[in-house]
């Protein structure tokens, strides 16, 4: 039987606001204390992974060691049909750092510029399909863990367009959806999302009958 969550205190593995608010609104309902790793003041472990599974697993295991409190991590990336798959793993690399009142971010408008200019080299009849990919990891102090995975399948659109969300948001539309995932109102993603995909997972093996 699957090790299950308690009431205790919970570290999201991430340094990212945006992921944590969204993490943390899903995980509302249930009851968890959520932190954040970046409050914590957790180092960042290097994700030499070369799947969402093993980066996720990577980051929750890091983070519930120095913690020691269960901790869950989330891996996910945008995966482009023409391109191969890519940016896949390496979807935060291809938005690289940058600092910004002495505050590590990353260019995500830099990276949507990246795919879409890879998309354009391609030609006008460029397929456009695409997903984002989510891995959910939980690990407790003592090495357990388990793994939950999710997926939306859309299509890629440019300019970007709104403001709400993160990453790639501004640029992905959902199957059967006109709006991008940034101009979404957030419990309307949260309902359709890649991430929610995974946490439906979660939540009937964590917190189901």
């Amino acid at each position: 039987m699957t090790r299950r969550l308690g009431s205790e205190r919970l570290v999201i593995a991430t340094h990212n606001a945006g992921k944590l608010r969204e993490i943390s609104a899903l995980l509302g309902p249930f009851g968890l204390d959520c932190v954040s790793a970046g409050d914590l003041g957790l180092p960042e472990p290097e994700e030499t992974g070369t799947t969402f599974v093993e980066n996720a697993l990577i980051k929750a295991r890091a983070a519930a060691e120095a913690s020691g409190l269960p901790a869950l991590a989330d891996d996910s990336g945008l995966s482009v049909d023409a391109l191969g798959g890519r940016p896949g793993v390496y979807t935060a690399d291809w938005a690289e750092r940058q600092w910004f009142e002495g505050d590590p971010g990353r260019d995500w408008y830099m990276a949507m510029g990246k795919v879409e200019g890879m998309l354009q080299a391609l030609g006008p009849a460029a397929e456009r399909a695409a997903q984002f990919n989510c891995v959910l990891a939980v690990a407790w102090p003592d090495g357990e863990s388990a793994v939950y995975e999710g997926v939306v399948r859309g299509s890629l659109v440019w300019p970007p367009r709104g403001l709400r969300g993160f990453g790639y948001d501004p640029v992905f539309v959902a199957q059967g959806r006109a709006e991008t995932f940034g101009e979404m109102d957030p419990e309307a993603k949260h309902a359709i999302s890649h991430r929610a995909d995974a946490f439906a997972k979660l939540v009937t093996e964590q917190f189901g009958d």
